[in-house]
């Protein structure tokens, strides 16, 4: 097999700094192909050479298709690779994080395990629905309610200005269509908002299981950074699309979500939330692209170099 020509694996003090790459690159209805050291897009209006290791995340909607070739390319360059609804309103399946290191990932399992640094990391959450008010004495309780009065009057705000009556959330996870063409809308919204946070967070090197707010499922993570945006882009969009009431609702609505996420630049938003959240410096990333990834534990010095016998 050695004699398969291809490119020489690059090391990865080699490959550019996160900071340097693109952010996000989202591809749909397109045919990805390698040519030499680059990826080739092509689709119906043309083709277009992407270099790999200028890449961080390469996000592969609806009607993609790679190669095997191109694959091997992309994972030489340390690219993360999320397979994913339309402008990630799903998030289906996905490759390695984008970093090599976990120190995003021990942050964050390092916070949830402490209850002191837990509670602190949920009153910045609150802090950022709440940009106006001092909420670093409340309680868990006091959050909670505090969030549920500010919940109920968007609620109260976009019924009243599309003049639907409402009685409430009501959802049914196993009976969709019983829900009022409201209750639809924001369902349908939301899973738009999950796909895209589980995306950023899968990318970043994070768990989706640990949450802050939310515990004990699989995605509550995902529920925590979702939550901090819905107020300002599912509910008044559902109250919006409800009042027209288009024949196919959940279709409308995720579309007109889809846009609002892009316009509203969430994808870049969400990465340089969730690394305030789990109090990630700057000087912290860079260290992170500097360093080797793998250490051994040592519970005196904390960290040893790995690669060398003791």
């Amino acid at each position: 097999m050695s004699d398969i020509p291809g490119m020489v694996h690059p090391d990865l003090q080699s490959l550019p700094k996160i900071a340097d790459r693109m952010t996000f690159l989202y591809l749909e209805r397109c045919k990805l192909k390698r040519e030499d050291s680059a990826i080739i897009v092509i689709d119906d209006q043309g083709s277009v050479f992407v270099p790999a290791a200028a890449i961080s995340v390469l996000l592969l909607g609806p009607g993609t298709e790679i190669t095997h070739r191109a694959m091997e390319l992309i994972g030489d360059a340390g690219v993360t690779v999320i397979w994913v609804g339309e402008h990630g309103v799903r998030f289906y399946a996905g490759g390695r994080p984008l970093t090599h290191r976990a120190s995003l990932l021990q942050k964050q399992a390092e916070l949830v395990s402490n209850q002191k640094a837990h509670l602190e990391v949920v009153r910045n959450m609150y802090a950022m629905r709440f940009p106006n008010e001092d909420v670093s004495t409340l309680t868990m309780q006091q959050l909670r309610g505090r969030e549920g009065a500010r919940v109920r009057a968007a609620y109260r705000k976009a019924a009243k200005e599309y003049n639907i009556e409402w009685d409430g959330r009501d959802y049914d996870p196993e009976n969709f269509e019983s829900g009022t063409p409201v209750n639809q809308a924001l369902t349908a919204g939301n899973v738009c908002l999950y796909g895209l946070a589980h995306a950023v967070i899968f990318a970043l090197g994070c768990s989706a299981g640990l949450g802050f707010v939310h515990v004990g499922h699989e995605n509550s993570f995902v529920y925590d950074i979702a939550d901090l945006y819905k107020a300002e882009i599912v509910i008044p969009l559902a109250f919006e699309v409800a009042a027209q009431d288009p024949p196919d609702l959940p279709s409308v609505m995720r579309r007109r979500v889809r846009d609002r996420m892009v316009e509203a630049n969430l994808l870049e938003r969400m990465v340089k939330d969730i690394k305030y959240l789990l109090k990630e410096s700057q000087e912290a990333q860079d260290t992170q692209d500097a360093q080797d990834a793998l250490y051994l534990w040592d519970n005196a010095r904390d960290v040893l170099p790995g690669g060398r016998s003791y």
